[in-house]
């Protein structure tokens, strides 16, 4: 059982099984379990980890699941470290914070539920919808883009969850977002500088360009007939050598080759738009 959770068990799991409470107790003591939260125990003795700390929220009353900034951190496609974990449970009344867990109640639970990596969770529509009434416009749209980019959703499925709930507030930002974003390649992409490169240009009316394609058998970010938009992210300064080599491979095969740095798509979008090729008037 323990196994299957990352080392983390439950003291109700235990009983289900057929444990005493005296067993459960000389367990904790002989083999030093380390109690993350009421009940919940890790049983190796290496430093506890992240997922370790996902399963332990859910599995401190049964029928819970992982939830909300949680959630979105476990898919990957939202960054959330607040010292404490999200979780929900079936019913109704506020949320409440318990220890080192945040709980929220639902009765519109089961539909949205599921598992990743072993995890029971919240699908990753359901975690924009809960997320979208706490972020503003660029940090939705970029969990948004994540999760399509990584494949944990997808932009039709995002604007029916928002439909099922959409008394909630910040859901008709998010279905407007999956409007546009339903026609937007982002699971092309690599990275979210290129998914939000594609926003702008999709937005203005530039021709859309293949995104990560090879080009003389180079990969390049963004291509269109004669022109490649390379983005350079922090650490493009590492790879100089590989982008010369890259850049003489295209310009050879004729291409132009332009760069623009990842922070200019979010600060200064019309650089990116000056780059690209114009579209129809």
């Amino acid at each position: 059982m323990a196994a299957r959770q990352a080392d983390v068990v439950a003291a109700w799991q235990l009983r289900e099984v057929g444990w005493s409470w005296g067993k459960i107790s000389h367990h904790v003591r002989s083999r030093g379990w380390r109690a993350i939260h009421p009940g919940v125990y890790v049983l190796s003795h290496a430093p506890i980890q992240r997922r370790q700390r996902w399963f332990a929220a859910v599995l401190t009353v049964p029928g819970t699941v992982l939830s909300h900034g949680s959630a979105g951190a476990c898919y990957g496609f939202h960054r959330f470290e607040r010292g404490y974990e999200v979780v929900t449970r079936p019913g109704r009344g506020g949320r409440t914070r318990r220890g080192r867990v945040l709980v929220f109640r639902s009765t519109v639970l089961s539909g949205d539920a599921t598992r990743f990596t072993g995890i029971p969770i919240t699908t990753a529509a359901r975690v924009l919808v809960d997320l979208a009434a706490g972020l503003n416009k660029e940090r939705l749209g970029r969990a948004f883009r994540e999760s399509i980019r990584l494949k944990r959703t997808a932009a039709p499925m995002v604007r029916a969850a928002a439909e099922r709930h959409q008394s909630r507030r910040g859901t008709r930002l998010l279905r407007d977002l999956a409007t546009r974003y339903a026609t937007i390649p982002y699971h092309r992409t690599r990275s979210d500088p290129e998914g939000r490169g594609l926003e702008v240009l999709h937005d203005v009316g530039a021709p859309p360009p293949r995104v990560n394609v090879k080009v003389a058998r180079e990969e390049a970010d963004m291509v269109w007939d004669g022109l490649i938009i390379e983005i350079d992210g922090p650490q493009y300064h590492l790879f100089a050598e590989e982008d010369a080599r890259k850049e003489e491979a295209w310009r050879k095969a004729g291409y132009t080759v332009r760069r623009i740095p990842s922070d200019a798509i979010y600060d200064a979008p019309e650089q990116l738009v000056a780059l690209a090729p114009r579209g129809r008037d």
